[in-house]
């Protein structure tokens, strides 16, 4: 159940649509994030990031706080050089990132966050926070917590550490 502070700001956390295809294992995994990452767009509009659509956000949080190479985020996000290349020109244009030289390859650029770039991550925390909060309330704190669990394991299978 969603807090009277979200009702009253009129905040829904589900879905506008049903998602395409089954529910077969990858949709499954698919669907809530698509809906979350438009949520997060949302979320960071409320708090003034509006700036921020889902396209740029696809390539602005694989920016390591040290920064981080083209080749690497057009890597990470799955998409061309060109076109990480024209998110990171339109973030750069916001005000998101700027670039500097690689100090390990003075060929190369880093694409850096700016203090701006930090503050809209922390509002897209706190809006995936309160995604969370209202999904456990739809499922259950108990399942939702299982489902974090689970989630983690996973994660730790396919990355382990040392």
């Amino acid at each position: 159940m969603m807090s009277s502070s979200q009702q009253s700001q009129g905040v829904s956390f589900l879905p506008r649509r049903p998602p395409s295809g089954t529910d077969n294992f990858g949709n499954l995994f698919r669907d809530p994030m698509l809906v979350m990452q438009g949520l997060v767009a949302e979320g960071l509009e409320r708090r003034g990031f509006g700036d921020l659509r889902p396209a740029l956000l696809a390539v602005g949080q694989h920016v390591g706080a040290d920064g981080t190479r083209i080749t690497e985020l057009a890597e990470r996000t799955l998409l061309t050089k060109a076109t990480v290349v024209h998110a990171v020109d339109e973030l750069e244009r916001l005000g998101y990132v700027t670039r500097r030289p690689d100090p390990t390859d003075g060929r190369a650029k880093l694409v850096v966050p700016t203090r701006r770039a930090h503050a809209a991550e922390r509002a897209a925390r706190e809006s995936i926070a309160e995604i969370r909060d209202a999904w456990a309330a739809l499922m259950g704190e108990r399942d939702m917590a299982e489902l974090e669990a689970g989630l983690r394991r996973l994660r730790t299978a396919l990355w382990p550490t040392g």
